[in-house]
């Protein structure tokens, strides 16, 4: 095998992996779309099927500025999806547990000794 024949083979690697993700992200972004019909998903997806190469290029002409657009809000509603998971899992303030902690006291769930341990605690986080 020839230096040019693994250049040649690298280089259809190459162009055949972009593709794939050029393929990928154009079916990604058409079924992310909420304004699209499902009949015009269809037809996209039928084309890209059968002309691959001239449909993912119009695409990409015609719609590549609503895919970034879609791209951002989805990565921004993923942002805020996590940071509220982590607010929601993460301990509170050392208020609210001392408020937790007095709340018990006044039913009688705890003594005075456990509120004063507890707050103390809170106090030193």
């Amino acid at each position: 095998m020839s230096f040019l024949d693994v250049l040649w083979a690298m280089l259809v690697g190459f162009a055949l992996v972009a593709y794939l993700m050029i393929m990928f992200s154009v079916i990604v972004d058409l079924f992310r779309d909420d304004s699209t019909s499902g009949w015009l998903k269809a037809v996209w997806v039928v084309c890209l099927i059968l002309f691959p190469l001239l449909t993912s290029l119009v695409y990409l002409i015609a719609r590549g500025n609503g895919m970034a657009a879609r791209s951002a809000a989805t990565s921004k509603k993923v942002e805020e999806q996590t940071e509220e998971y982590i607010r929601s899992v993460a301990g509170s303030g050392p208020a609210a547990e001392i408020a937790h902690a007095h709340r018990l006291l006044e039913q009688g769930a705890i003594s005075e000794s456990e509120y004063e341990a507890l707050k103390a605690r809170a106090i030193a986080v």
